[in-house]
């Protein structure tokens, strides 16, 4: 079969699709026959090397890409319960140093890192989900607001930012949302309150349209201290990069989610991605392109300005 693969760090030219043996179910996990992989920051800085040289990957000869699935399962490993043979499924691979990623044409996860595809959805549109939705999701846990307090989200128009904002706005959590200017009736339209567009001064900005400022901020545009200087004393600030997270003034409490897979709370997320109606999650493609175009997809995500993510067909 074929895989997305790199054997040397650097531009797109590096990736490959090549041809791999097909991987096995073992113990606790299933293989799922893709249909859909989206392509993420995270593949560009695997790619890179930058990921290696932070110390996150250690060196190999074959570094397989791809964290989201969508597809159809074909082995069911032993011990697995509740997945089957045929089931349309959704799920996350959330290690970093594999020879094997999702974005090929067949992969095998742990089966609870595994979900059921959200009833009427296609297959590309739900790759958007797993590792962009948990992300917002885990983010807005370990911020702890409640209901009535006040969220900056920052690239609120992108992936992680446009979940974050519909999730945070469905638990009454009011949401400043930061974005390009031409991105305020986006934004709005996921259940933002208040809207600032992109500023040097975002902290001053901000205060103006919320005295004292935020009680929190969810950083997915690594606007860092920026971003910080909008969060009252003693709130709480999350970053989604590795060294993106400001020092934690005044108090704030800082700190860098890391993403991991969650089938459950997976499949309360596609629950919401099948619906229409009020608290759903509107599910962005920014594109799609077939497994061997995967150097256009990096050198596109790369020039930024998406609204959605690209996803490969295999």
């Amino acid at each position: 079969m074929r895989a997305v693969v790199v054997r040397s760090f650097g531009g797109p030219e590096v990736l490959e699709v090549a041809e791999v043996p097909v991987p096995v179910a073992g113990e606790g996990q299933v293989r799922i026959r893709v249909e859909a992989a989206t392509v993420n920051p995270v593949d560009l800085a695997t790619r890179s090397g930058a990921l290696a040289e932070a110390g996150l990957m250690s060196a190999r000869d074959v570094v397989g890409l791809g964290w989201d699935v969508a597809g159809t399962v074909e082995e069911v490993g032993p011990g697995v319960t509740g997945i089957e043979t045929g089931d349309r499924v959704i799920g996350l691979s959330d290690r970093l140093d594999v020879p094997l990623g999702a974005q090929a044409d067949q992969v095998v996860l742990d089966a609870d890192a595994v979900t059921a595809a959200p009833a009427g959805v296609s297959p590309v549109q739900a790759a958007t989900l797993p590792l962009n939705g948990l992300t917002a999701a885990q983010a807005l846990d370990g911020l702890g607001l409640s209901p009535g307090q006040t969220l900056l989200v920052t690239g609120a128009a992108g992936a992680v930012g446009g979940f974050a904002t519909q999730l945070a706005a469905a638990r009454g959590i009011r949401v400043v949302a930061v974005a390009g200017a031409g991105d305020e009736p986006l934004v709005r339209e996921l259940g933002a309150d208040l809207f600032v567009p992109r500023t040097a001064r975002l902290g001053e900005a901000v205060r103006a349209l919320v005295p004292g400022g935020v009680h929190a901020a969810l950083d997915a545009a690594l606007t860092g201290a920026a971003a910080l200087d909008a969060v009252r004393s003693h709130g709480a600030f999350a970053a989604l990069v590795a060294g993106a997270a400001p020092p934690p003034l005044r108090g704030v409490r800082v700190f860098t989610h890391w993403i991991y897979a969650d089938g459950a709370r997976l499949a309360e997320l596609a629950e919401l991605a099948a619906l229409v109606e009020a608290g759903s999650l509107t599910l962005r493609v920014a594109g799609t392109l077939p497994l061997e175009q995967v150097a256009a997809a990096h050198k596109r995500l790369a020039e930024g300005g998406l609204r959605g993510r690209l996803v490969l067909t295999p």
